[in-house]
């Protein structure tokens, strides 16, 4: 069992012990468990990835705003704010941009959208949001600016991923950070498309047994959410969650917007649908032709 000075240890400096048991990551007498610990290392984890994309936006134009689908418990949010905004709003002046900044927490679970709401008023928070919408009916809020600099979407199901990259694209956003999840829409178009695909197209060996086509289905839908996102205008990198290791989910796909739409990318994104027999989801991957 880890010590008192162990678990400090694992905390980042200048993090609130008690956001910490607010969100039940420490107890009351301030011990982590395991899976506490592995949620808080998943955590910091993306925080990695996130700091350095959110002090870019920061340095371009002294004020950020971020919206997380399918924001669950708002554990990504909370720290983001605690580690990130709330430093540097303290040292902001009262008419600097950066009293702009906002997160913004988008979540379908009424319980869990006021829960956090009343957290963040706990802890003086104030630019944390947090709005009762699917991903798909926040394209069209009122709720939310007609701009966001950064997207993140970790674990949103099956075509929710897609909904984000929609919104994202819609807000112009400059970055998207994605945990793809549950990818089940395109297998099941495999499934009913494959007989006229095996005969034609020697490569459907890749999906033709069942689980394959669960495999393939969930490996195609990544790569062609990449060309849409290339055809955008967004460089796109793909790289693997590290402590994620009881989750199968782990692929995190980041894009950075650089302007440059790609037209050999639209091209590809619509080959690979009519080969593998999936025409009817070119509204889903809709591309932006150079």
């Amino acid at each position: 069992m880890k010590s008192n000075a162990q678990e400090k240890h694992e905390i980042r400096p200048g993090q609130s012990l008690e956001l910490l048991k607010e969100l039940h990551i420490l107890t009351r007498d301030g011990k982590m468990n395991q899976d506490s610990r592995r949620k808080l290392k998943q955590v910091y984890h993306l925080y990695q990835f996130i700091e350095p994309l959110m002090q870019e936006v920061m340095n371009a134009q002294s004020r950020v705003s971020l919206v997380d689908h399918g924001a669950g418990k708002s554990y990504l949010g909370f720290i983001l704010y605690d580690l990130f905004f709330k430093p540097m709003l303290a040292s902001a002046e009262a008419d600097s941009p950066a009293r702009a900044s906002k997160i913004y927490g988008i979540e379908t679970r009424d319980e869990l959208v006021e829960r956090s709401r009343e957290l963040a008023q706990r802890l003086a928070f104030p630019g944390m949001e947090f709005l009762n919408l699917s991903v798909a009916e926040s394209t069209s809020s009122q709720a939310l600016p007609e701009q966001i600099d950064i997207v993140t979407a970790l674990h949103a199901c099956n075509t929710a991923t897609d909904d984000a990259i929609e919104f994202a694209l819609k807000k112009k956003a400059r970055y998207m950070v994605l945990v793809p999840c549950c990818q089940a829409e395109v297998a099941a178009e495999l499934r009913k498309t494959k007989g006229d695909a095996v005969r034609n197209n020697p490569l459907s060996e890749l999906w033709r047994h069942p689980i394959h086509t669960r495999e393939f289905g969930s490996q195609i839908t990544n790569v062609l959410r990449c060309l849409q996102l290339e055809s955008h205008g967004y460089q796109v990198r793909v790289t693997e969650l590290v402590g994620w290791e009881h989750s199968m989910k782990n692929e995190l796909i980041i894009a950075e917007y650089k302007g440059q739409k790609s037209g050999k990318a639209a091209r590809r994104l619509a080959e690979i649908l009519d080969t593998t027999g999936l025409q009817s989801l070119e509204k889903r991957f809709f591309t932006q032709l150079a």
